[in-house]
Parts: structure tokens; sequence; C-alpha cells
């Protein structure tokens, strides 16, 4: 069976094996912290398994202090000029702690990545962190490290994304119609033009700001922004196609804030032939305005899928189960899509947010349409504008944050400052399920594979295993804030000749690394076994 063919017959299959597997079909939540001293608006998952997470420098006083007496001092602040509390925090998953972290200059609604060194590389910001590159390093001692002058472009509400070459593309932000690179390969180097970003311009409501952006398997750029999508060569900054208007005609980008992913990519061969991008949820047409007067309206309960990969791609709409508006949108290991977060009516920004969505959404992508969706059971916590949510190695989803009025507010506001974190747990870790669930034991996390290595996956189950049933699965750590998900992607690895039996309860898969940084941008990603779609816990590998 050629992997093409077995692929169409995994998707024919998957989608009544795991109703018939699960127990508990509605996911379950946990509360991790009650609170991590601030309020979650920025994540990104560090292969130390450490979260790093902040929200802003002028919000006032935090819950958690700086270590050792330190105090930022900052005579652009509003609020204060010396502030001895944290702003930025990193999460230790394996021991539920937290340590807090330094930034001096404002970081609020930022963007940023993890590069192929396993540093975080963060771009913009507010004010006096507007121009400012800040990086991390991954290590237990580590802080924030400022560049000052990062940035040729103010960047705020600008989306970042890791080019096949290492470096970060930043594009766009708050009256930026233009795009950037860093670090920079020369003291010349400029910001350039992107006519798209002035066409998808509202004046009053811009609506294009946090654009989606993906990397095509061509090594070209998708851009989505407002209503609108582009294929951009940015090494010849030159649109190579436009595709359609999502039908509708509806903003999806903020303050609209939608989410989009790119669904996952299934190499086979060497190629990847079906490239599709999906889009949903958002806010009407002139719902932020009204928003501003009082008036509320319905979040939008569409979803958009185009193939870019086709000559003539068009999009196809669905209808979610919930309407939903900054809601937030990832990739589990499995291939299937997760919506959680946010509210059902209103639009982002402060106190514009209305009747929270507390019932996450599965979406699975190789469904027919009318069994795609699936809801879950909700939390009990409101997450509103500035929520975040992340995968991690083990499968669950961290989900934080909700700070839809300015300060630290926890009385007499509709929806309190939010500091809690808790863990979104899919269907595919209820314990009833572990005898079917892999465990891999070869290779050995930070294992690295260059491009197109053939790579042993040697793992076992303790149950009974339907070898048609089993795949090889990458994520890339994506950088979350305001509803979208910089740099996500999900790979789906070809397995040539597929599972052979090699123990007691013992299998291994001879998989093909990612041909290329178009298809996989070197760095770090969590690799997972996937059986009958119930994932392994990840390990961490390199590729490039």
């Amino acid at each position: 069976m050629t992997s093409l063919i077995l692929h169409f017959f995994i998707a024919a299959v998957s989608c009544s094996v795991l109703a018939t597997a699960t127990i508990n079909a509605g996911g379950t939540w946990s509360l991790l912290r009650s609170t991590i001293g601030i309020t979650a608006m920025h994540m990104q998952l560090l292969p130390n398994d450490r979260v790093l997470i902040y929200d802003r420098t002028d919000f006032g006083e935090s819950n958690i202090s700086l270590a050792d007496g330190k105090c930022r001092r900052d005579p652009n602040d509003n609020v204060l000029k010396k502030d001895c509390t944290a702003h930025s925090v990193e999460y230790d998953v394996a021991s539920n702690t937290i340590r807090p972290l330094m930034v001096l200059t404002d970081v609020w609604c930022s963007s940023g990545a993890l590069m192929p060194d396993a540093t975080v590389v963060q771009t913009g910001g507010f004010n006096d962190g507007d121009h400012v590159v800040r990086v991390f390093n991954s290590c237990d001692t580590c802080d924030w490290e400022e560049l000052k002058s990062g940035l040729i472009k103010r960047r705020w509400y600008a989306t970042n994304h890791i080019l096949p070459g290492g470096r970060q593309i930043i594009i766009g932000g708050r009256r930026q119609f233009n795009y950037e690179f860093f670090p920079k390969i020369s003291s010349s180097e400029k910001a350039y033009s992107l006519p798209f970003l002035v066409q998808t311009n509202d004046p009053k409501l811009e609506n294009n700001l946090y654009p989606f952006v993906f990397l095509n398997p061509d090594g070209k750029l998708f851009i989505f922004a407002n209503n609108r999508a582009i294929l951009f060569d940015y090494s010849r900054n030159k649109v190579v196609k436009t595709f359609p208007m999502i039908p509708g005609g509806e903003p999806r980008n903020y303050p609209s804030t939608g989410s989009g992913v790119l669904l996952p990519l299934r190499i086979v061969q060497g190629t990847v032939s079906v490239v599709e991008v999906l889009v949903c949820g958002g806010a009407p047409k002139g719902a932020f305005v009204n928003a501003q007067n009082g008036k509320f309206n319905d979040a939008l309960n569409t979803c958009g899928r185009i193939r870019i990969s086709d000559p003539n791609p068009q999009w196809v709409m669905e209808t979610m189960p919930l309407a939903r508006v900054m809601g937030d949108m990832l990739l589990l290991p499995n291939g299937d899509v997760l919506i959680i977060n946010g509210g059902s009516s209103g639009t982002a920004g402060w106190e514009y947010g209305r009747n929270p969505v507390l019932n996450p959404v599965l979406y699975k992508p190789d469904c027919q349409p009318d069994v795609r969706f699936e809801i879950q059971d909700p939390s009990t916590i409101p997450r509103m504008y500035h929520s975040t949510a992340i995968l991690i190695r083990d499968g669950r989803v961290l989900v934080g944050g909700s700070n839809p009025h300015i300060y630290y507010n926890f009385t007499n506001v509709l929806y309190p400052t939010e500091l809690s974190l808790e863990a979104f747990s899919p269907p595919y870790l209820d314990p009833q399920l572990s005898d079917l669930r892999p465990t891999i034991i070869f290779p050995d996390p930070q294992t690295r594979f260059g491009y197109r290595d053939l790579t042993t996956i040697r793992f076992t189950v303790s149950g009974t295993l339907f070898p048609h049933l089993v795949s090889v699965t990458m994520v890339a750590p994506s950088f979350n804030t305001h509803s979208f998900s910089m740099n996500q992607r999900l790979l789906i690895l070809d397995s040539g000749n597929g599972i052979r039996a090699v123990g007691n309860s013992m299998y291994e898969a001879v998989v093909t690394a990612p041909p290329s940084g178009n298809i996989a941008p070197a760095g770090y990603y969590l690799l997972f076994v996937v059986h009958r779609q119930i994932p392994s816990e990840g390990i961490w590998v390199q590729i490039g």
C-alpha cells in the first residue's frame, strides 16, 4: 500500500476510530495555578519544557515581585516610574513553578518566534518598546536581554515568521505597511513596502493587524489580512498570487479577531502536494465601532477553508457549532484543530467582548464536513481579550490570561484580570485509553536530524496495535498572542513501508525527515507517534 493510498485509508477510518476508542469525548480541565502573578498575554514553549510568559509593563504593579530586590525604572511609564514587580515569568511545566523575569521596555502587543538555536527573539511592543528586540536564552538563570534599536520600524501588533534561512520576517503592525527582517545582514538593510497591507487597511478599524502568515512549501508566504490573502515572494518583494476574498467579506484579523491555521502538511515521497489554510471566527464589519457605543454584535460562526496548492483556489465555507471571536486555533499532535477561548459577541479591545465561550471545539480536517466539529466540555474561567493557549509536550494545552480592561483590576469590572493558569486535556488523554497510547523509546530526546535523513522511531503500545492507524508527526512550538499562534505547523512524516514489530509490544517505523527548510524551517520540533488518533508524549528533536 503506497503512502498516498494509506493516507486516504487512514482518513476514511480515523473519524470513527476515536469515537469508538474514546471514553470521555469532551476532554477535561485542571487548574494548575490560581495565580502566576501576571496575566498571560503572550506565551512561547521552550525546548526545556518551560513556558515564557509576559504581559505589558505599563499596567501598574503585578502580583509577583522581581527577584533579589530588583526594580525597573522607566521614565516613559505612565503609571509607575519605579516598578519592583515582574511582568514576565518562566513557567516550569514539570514542577508547576514560576520564576519572575525582568523586561525593561513595554512588550504590550508584541510578536516573536523561537529561533533555531532555542533562543526566543521577541520584537516590538508599545511606547518605548516599539523598536526594541529582546532575546531570551533557554537556561536556568537566563533573563531578557534587550537591543534598543533592533528594529527599523515601529512594530505594534505585527506578525513574525521563521524563514528557511533561520531569520525572522516581521510583517506589518499598526500603521506599518511594510516588513523587515531580524537579525539584519548589514547595517544598511531597510524595511520593504508591502502595498497589500495598505489595500486591506480600514483607516478607522484597521482589521488587518496581526495578519495570519504561513510559510508555503514552495518557500513563499501565505498572508491573510482582513478578508483577503496573497502568496508573497519576500525574496523578490513580489505578490505571486492573489486569492479570492473570503465569502461574505467579513474581517477576520484584529480587532475583529478570528484565528487561522495551516492545516497539517503530509509529506509523501519528499513532497507536499496538498496545502490548506483554515480561518475561523471573528467579528462582522462595524463590530468594533458598535462595541464602543455599547452594542455588541454576534461573533461570526463560519470557517473558511482554502486549498492554496490548487491552480484555482476557492474558499469553502463551514459553520461552527459555536460562534466565536478572540478564539485560539491550535494544531494538536494527531492533526485535529482545537478552537478554544474567546466570546460569542463583541470584538477585541478593552471591555468590548461579551458572552464568554467556555466550550472548546475540535475540528477534524479529514472527516466529512457534517462530522468535523466536536464540542468539548467547558472551563469555568472566561478567557476573553488577551487570553492565550499553547500545546505542551505531554499533549495538554496550557490556557491563561484574560484581561479585558486596563490595569490589574479584580473588582467592579465585568471580567476581572485573570492570573490563573489551567490545562485542557483533549479526549486522547483519557486514562482509559492508556493501552492504546504509544510510548517513544528511541530516538533519544534532543536528537538532531538532517533533511531527508532516514530515522528509526521505536515505540511501545501495551494494547492491540493497528499498524495502518499509526503516524509520526512533528509540531513546531508556536508563539501565541491575540488569538494567533505564529510559526505553528504540523508535519506528517513519510513512514515508507509502514510499521513492523520488533519485540513484545514493541514496534518501529522508519520515517524520512522533512526534505527542506521550506517545509520544516531549521530548529526544534516536538515529535509524536500517533496510534488511532491517540498521540504519545512528544520528544524534542532538532531538524536542519
